[in-house]
């Protein structure tokens, strides 16, 4: 399962990319099915990755924001969880977010044999970090020491994957891939770099209160990140099929949330792919996704489905694969069916999101009625800012979300927020700061 980071879903050639390449995962999605109506779960990434981890929507997941050390709970039941249980090997290699070291949400503690990455999402915002964390441990990466730009962390990640893929060649194993790329800082090797200097009309990148780097060219930067992923796919299909175990294994490539980009107000690629919003909202360009599955022999190739679905319906979906039962009370459900060519009997009737603002300074969410949506069918309820008025869209006639209907159709906006009210539980507020394992690592050196 690979997951990238901040991704558009017009950010790949198989959704329209034309300045871009992505010749391995477009041939995932050739030899494989594309979805065109999926959905992360969630419009930030560590709430998105909750929804993933535990089969629960935006309105019951543990984690609501991404406010940094907020943790899964204690009897969270996460994939790796059952996949570890039913005899898998299971490795992540990555951005978590759900959890730092001696909270219940550490990778450790929900189901994975090794984890090799970045715990804290905030630590995740820079490539060339002094220090990455394997296991409960830190890893010092000594050629970035003192600023220094000598590893791509995202390189070490991926190394660490092929390493474990090689170890468990023949057992069951589930690799989740949550990569760093493309979310900011803009910054990529040059080997990968080159490929796009100069060939776009530039536009500068620049935060200076932030721990972003500057990048003045910030298109050839995001493309090169972007071709980097997809290198970085393309060696993991051919580590498993030299191993032999191409036919064994299934592929799922996707992304966290919407492009990143549009929060800029840039829009030279088309991340979006013509889709409202971005990132931190909640219309579709900020939360439809890719979604990709591949499968020689098992997942039906050169197939395209527009079955609605989402991140928390990915624990069920691929619990039943492999044979196993989810945990009861979950949101999502089973599209195992739909992924093997089979009929779907069962399939989401509701999506639902939310991200509930966050007060830092009191360290709690506020009471308001949170940023929603929901989809039925093909309408969608958006209310674009907390206790804002809801937006009423019909994405059969207009999936731009161009013109809002509340007024003209006020028995669906009805039914529609009537499920927005019931869809959820108040988020818990925890009181669990972030650690930023790189400032200690750069006070006090290695442990």
């Amino acid at each position: 399962m690979i997951v990238a980071d901040d991704l558009g879903i017009g950010d790949l050639g198989c959704y329209g990319q034309k300045l871009i390449r992505t010749p391995n995962i477009d041939r995932l999605a050739a030899e494989g099915l594309r979805f065109t109506d999926a959905y992360s779960g969630c419009t930030v990434c560590a709430p998105s990755r909750s929804v993933l981890m535990t089969g629960y929507h935006m309105g019951h997941s543990s984690v609501r924001n991404n406010t940094g050390g907020q943790s899964l709970r204690e009897n969270d039941v996460t994939l790796p969880m059952l996949l570890k249980q039913a005899g898998y090997a299971t490795g992540g290699y990555g951005k978590w977010g759900l959890g730092d070291r001696d909270t219940p949400g550490a990778p450790s503690r929900k189901g994975f044999d090794e984890f090799f990455g970045y715990l804290n999402q905030a630590h995740a915002h820079n490539y060339y970090t002094p220090v990455l964390v394997h296991n409960d441990d830190l890893h010092p990466l000594p050629a970035n020491a003192g600023g220094k730009r000598g590893t791509y962390s995202q390189d070490v990640i991926s190394g660490k994957a092929l390493a474990f893929i090689e170890r468990n060649a023949r057992q069951p194993f589930f690799c989740y891939l949550p990569s760093t790329i493309p979310h900011w800082e803009l910054l990529v090797p040059e080997d990968s770099f080159a490929e796009y200097r100069g060939k776009f009309p530039e536009r500068g990148f620049s935060m200076p209160a932030s721990r972003y780097a500057d990048q003045p060219e910030m298109r050839a930067a995001y493309a090169a990140m972007v071709t980097r992923l997809d290198r970085e796919v393309g060696r993991i299909v051919d580590l498993v099929r030299r191993i032999g175990q191409e036919r064994n294994t299934l592929f799922v490539f996707t992304s966290d949330n919407g492009n990143a980009l549009g929060i800029l107000g840039e829009n030279y690629f088309n991340s979006s792919a013509g889709f409202r919003g971005h990132k931190q909202n909640l219309y579709e360009g900020g939360i439809r996704t890719p979604m990709i599955a591949r499968w020689p022999g098992r997942v039906p190739g050169g197939a395209t489905s527009s079955l609605q679905w989402s991140f928390c319906d990915m624990l069920p979906t691929l619990a039943d694969i492999a044979g196993l039962a989810p945990p009861k009370g979950i949101d999502g459900i089973s599209m195992a069916p739909t992924l093997l060519g089979r009929r779907q009997r069962r399939a989401p009737e509701w999506l639902y999101w939310e991200l509930p603002r966050w007060i830092a300074k009191e360290s709690r969410f506020s009471g308001e009625i949170p940023m929603q949506a929901a989809r039925n069918g093909g309408w969608k309820v958006v209310r674009p800012q907390p206790g804002a008025p809801l937006e009423l869209y019909d994405l059969r006639t207009d999936p731009r979300e161009s013109k809002d209907l509340a007024a003209s159709e006020p028995k669906i906006l009805a039914r529609m927020e009537a499920f927005l009210k019931s869809a959820r539980t108040p988020a818990r507020s925890l009181n669990v700061p972030p650690t930023f394992y790189w400032d200690r690592f750069k006070a006090q050196g290695p442990p």
